[in-house]
């Protein structure tokens, strides 16, 4: 062949191959987009393996707590002094230290105020944020006042000498306060009830910030809508309340002989015994001065938590108190506790709160990890639900079914991101769509599972199609990836995106793409390996394709990085030789940016039906497929995704023969 020939050739080859590959992309669909061999092309790194694990030289900080607070219930406000041992375990010098101040989207023209619109139901906007009155520092052996500068939710501590990598240390000691903001402002406040105020303390002491070694300091405001990230280390906290009030944290509590009566230690002792509720303190008891060790003065009730990200805790002379026992997988014994006012005891109220946490602890750890803290504690009071280690806010209006799911969503959270320390401000489907989706597999479990023998479906969801009420949402053109910042989320998609869209990507995979097996093999796993851990997304998605022995990153790519949509369709139905007898070769179609495998159900004439399944990989080289059917008569109908699991944003064309077509029959 001589050079012009061969010339002609190419051109006359690659053309008739342009040509082929624009008739294989009928309808716009491009295998190239989504099986796109440059998605997570880069390499593993000595932190991060690529299989999505932990690297053998992975590395975090630490940050342990020593504070003492003190509780003004007539001003509802709050005054602490903390001392913070930060451990550098980087390999970076750092000459600065950033602290996170979440009080302060509360001040007046904070970027948490300017970016959102105030409450409607408040007339008069509250406005607090912290008072920070001293902050030293010792580092190699020097004490000394602190240079450092507060940017709206952020602290800089200045640092005349560096904190030296792997394990140097440096101490922080900070005074402070803040007013304890009224119900309707987020996360922490006070509610007035007939017998007292409840307070439900939250973001109430300056916490470090993270460094990583993804993107060093992470420094995301906090505007009120993206949550938390946060190194774990030990807590060792003193709280300072009233004599009357009844406090509530996780952990361990210390000096049990100083807080509570003979009576109430005896019963907790009970409790720790019963799988049925005990009442610590009764509604009767509220008001009675003898069920607290003094009747007059202050009390300091001091608490211990090992391993943990964050602490919260609750306090009030309002509450009624009642807990019973959790038992763990591994024979452990610890304790579910609820506390709330005696506007919200009822029969099918908050009296059944502590059965609820019990149940959802217990479900959870069986499914995917053991439950690592020594209390699971539910309070009743002015945040609507809101989840930190050990200890939960719920509404205290809250009842049945609500009272139910919601107990059993926030204290899912401790799974996501409590236990897998995931950066809940980027990535909040980390967190709130993963615990989604164990929150289904746990209401299933409790309504109709071992945990439930009785209960005969009592709060089981009534109807409905996931898969395919999600679709408005995919249509709209104000939709977003669900990789996009938990702040840059409009407020009336935050539920369906982060929640609903994560939790239904990953049914889809354990039920229609992997299978629950290779799923929950697969999901565990990332749990255990990133357990007191900081993993990315890329983490997870690395760990869920090892795991499992399959290459994910097309859904990875279609379903969490893009937003593109499904629409599969029955393009064709021939017969081979023009006889039934001889079998059938149908022809299937993906038609839009987004890829799933295919379940087909096929109906012949003479009663005879059957169901094909064929994998993604049909459509890695074009946008049809076709496939030989064994028929031994004429058909009737081909349905695409006949129980409806996908999310097909047209299915009226998922059946043949169309009201337009007569298929060929």
């Amino acid at each position: 062949m001589n050079k012009k020939t061969c010339i002609n050739f190419l051109v006359i080859f690659f053309l008739s191959g342009l040509a082929s590959a624009f008739a294989q992309e009928k309808g716009g669909y491009d295998p190239r987009k989504v099986f796109d061999p440059l998605f997570d092309s880069s390499p593993g790194t000595v932190y991060r393996s690529g299989s999505g694990i932990p690297g053998p030289m992975y590395w975090q900080n630490r940050a342990d707590y020593k504070i003492h607070a003190q509780l003004d219930e007539k001003n509802n406000s709050l005054s602490g002094n903390e001392e913070i041992i930060y451990t550098n375990n980087s390999p970076d010098n750092l000459d600065f230290l950033w602290l996170q101040l979440d009080q302060n989207q509360l001040i007046k023209n904070s970027r948490g105020e300017l970016t959102s619109s105030p409450p409607s139901n408040i007339p008069d906007r509250f406005f607090g944020g912290y008072n920070i009155t001293s902050v030293e520092v010792q580092l190699h052996g020097k004490k000394f006042k602190a240079i450092y500068l507060i940017t709206d939710t952020r602290m800089q501590i200045r640092l005349p000498d560096a904190v030296k990598p792997h394990g140097d240390k440096i101490l922080i000691y900070i005074d402070y306060s803040f007013p304890i903001p009224p119900p309707n402002y987020g996360r922490c406040g006070y509610l007035e009830t007939k017998n007292g105020k409840i307070f439900e303390l939250a973001q109430w002491y300056p916490r470090m910030a993270v460094y990583d070694d993804i993107k060093g300091w992470n420094n995301l405001p906090f505007l009120g809508s993206g949550e938390f990230y946060l190194d774990y280390g030990n807590y060792d906290v003193y709280l300072n309340v009233p004599w009357n009030e009844i406090v509530v944290a996780p952990g361990e509590l210390q000096n049990p002989d100083d807080v509570l009566t003979k009576e109430e230690i005896m019963r907790l002792k009970e409790a720790r015994n019963s799988n049925k509720t005990v009442f610590v303190r009764t509604a009767n008891e509220i008001t009675n001065p003898r069920t607290r060790p003094v009747d007059k003065g202050r009390l300091t009730w001091h608490f211990k938590m090992n391993n943990t990200r964050d602490f919260s805790w609750a306090s009030s002379r309002a509450f009624i108190w009642d807990a019973a026992r959790i038992n763990l997988p591994s024979g452990k014994k610890i304790l579910a506790m609820s506390v709330y006012p005696i506007e919200s005891s009822g029969i099918d109220a908050w009296s059944r709160s502590t059965e609820f946490a019990k149940n959802s602890i217990e479900i959870f750890s069986k499914d995917w990890f053991e439950y690592p803290y020594p209390t699971a504690i539910n309070v009743a009071g002015p945040v609507g639900g809101m989840e930190y280690p050990g200890i939960v806010f719920c509404h205290w209006k809250a009842t049945g079914k609500t009272l139910w799911m919601v107990t059993n969503h926030e204290l899912g959270h401790n799974w996501f991101p409590m236990i897998v320390g995931s950066n809940e401000r980027e990535n909040a489907w980390m967190d709130e769509g993963f615990n989604t989706f164990i929150d289904i597999y746990a209401s299933n479990e409790f309504n109709n599972g071992e945990f439930a023998p009785k209960r005969d479906g009592e709060y089981a969801p009534k109807g409905g199609n996931p898969a395919r009420e999600i679709v408005p949402y995919l249509l709209s053109k104000d939709s977003q990836p669900i990789l996009t910042f938990a702040d840059a989320i409009p407020g009336r998609f935050v539920h369906t995106l982060e929640y609903y869209k994560t939790a239904l990507g990953l049914v889809m995979l354990r039920e229609f793409v992997l299978g629950k097996e290779r799923f929950d093999y697969a999901f565990r796993n990332y749990i255990k390996n990133w357990a007191y851990k900081h993993p990315s997304p890329l983490d997870f998605f690395r760990a869920m394709n090892n795991g499992a022995g399959e290459n994910l990153n097309w859904f990875w790519k279609e379903w969490f990085v893009k937003k593109w949509t499904l629409d599969q369709t029955v393009d064709s139905v021939k017969y081979v030789d023009n006889d039934p007898s001889k079998g059938s070769l149908i022809t299937i179609e993906n038609k839009n940016e987004m890829v799933m495998p295919v379940e087909v159900e096929v109906k012949e004439s003479n009663g005879n039906s059957g169901m094909m399944k064929l994998p993604v990989e049909i459509w890695e080289r074009t946008g049809l497929s076709t496939f030989k059917y064994n028929s031994t008569s004429k058909i009737d109908s081909v349905i695409i995704d006949p129980d409806q699991k996908l999310p097909d944003v047209n299915p009226g064309n998922n059946f043949w023969p169309s009201k337009s077509n007569d298929g060929g029959k």
